[in-house]
């Protein structure tokens, strides 16, 4: 089993799309806002070119972000993006592109940016799992430089993503919709790769997936949620002791191991409640339960809700997120 599949698994668990929304081309002064995002929804900002002094309005931190720089805010924090000289920003004007997105724009002729802002959704009930498990802003950088290897690092590939985004969103080309919104769904995944193969892993899930000697654990969970994991069995593929393994879990992730397989699973559950065709004893049965009580009373705390219930509003359509 691949060490480094964590994601893949992940995102056969829980599902993201994305779509691109406006794309800014702007000069010195200028200033954005955003508000809170939904609950399922993830806001992103790729630098194309020029610069932005990125500020998370609950953490009140500010981060200068360059030419290729991308900016997740996985718990959709309000936050703003400016050039950072506090002057009066120039007036903008927007208009309707071809593929769907927005461009907004001003007439100043001083330092330019060109930025991509969009949005990734989470299909319910995933975003407790990404709320829990990612920190609360995200950046990756992608790098234009020649690839040594036969397989490019990540910010090598980012790069070459942002470079098609950026060529379709200036097009105006059949498919373009299709292709902008199938390009950010990719960046998701790439973003996350990125972030766990960096030298300094952010908190959360990435920093377990990316630490060498915790990333088996991981990926373990993340492949079979179902398998009746013990500590011990996690400590062993981690070549840890139960007590060294619990402490560097609980460490960088801020729960225990044992806290996230039943978040896995839970989320797990929510999915195979979707299919009318399953009872609830068979969907316990298939995400490690072998008493539906235990099942019911586990998702009833996890999600807010009973699996019936669940089930019910996946099959009405008002499925909600807590």
């Amino acid at each position: 089993m691949s060490e480094v599949d964590w994601l893949s698994h992940l995102l056969q668990i829980v599902t993201v799309t994305g779509q691109l929304e406006v794309r800014c081309s702007y000069g010195a002064p200028w200033r954005v806002a955003w508000p809170r995002a939904a609950a399922n929804e993830i806001p992103y900002h790729v630098i194309v070119k020029g610069r932005a002094i990125f500020e998370h309005l609950e953490t009140k931190t500010t981060r200068e972000l360059a030419a290729g720089d991308i900016v997740l805010l996985p718990h959709g924090a309000p936050h703003v993006l400016h050039d950072g000289s506090g002057q009066t920003p120039v007036l903008t004007r927007q208009s309707r592109g071809a593929a769907g997105w927005m461009l907004s724009e001003n007439d100043s002729p001083d330092e330019q940016l060109d930025l991509l802002c969009g949005r990734f959704f989470i299909a319910p009930p995933h975003d407790r799992l990404i709320r829990n498990y990612l920190p609360t802003n995200l950046v990756a950088r992608a790098i234009d430089r020649p690839a040594e290897n036969a397989v490019s690092p990540a910010t090598d590939q980012l790069a070459g993503l942002v470079a098609l985004m950026r060529m379709e969103a200036a097009g105006d080309r059949a498919g373009g919709r299709a292709v902008l919104n199938a390009l950010s769904s990719a960046l998701f995944t790439l973003v996350l790769r990125a972030a766990s193969e960096s030298e300094k892993a952010p908190e959360g899930l990435l920093a377990l997936a990316g630490h060498p000697r915790l990333a088996p654990a991981i990926t373990a969970m993340l492949a079979d949620p179902a398998n009746p994991w013990k500590l011990p069995d996690l400590a062993d593929l981690c070549g840890m002791s139960r007590a060294t393994f619990m402490r560097h879990f609980q460490d960088r992730l801020g729960c225990s191991a044992l806290d996230l397989l039943t978040d896995l699973r839970m989320s797990l559950a929510a999915n195979e409640l979707k299919n009318p065709s399953i009872s609830t004893e068979a969907v316990a049965e298939t995400v490690g339960y072998q008493s539906v009580s235990a099942f019911r009373r586990v998702f009833a705390e996890r999600m807010g809700m009973t699996p019936g219930e669940w089930r019910r509003l996946a099959q009405t359509g008002e499925m909600r997120t807590n």
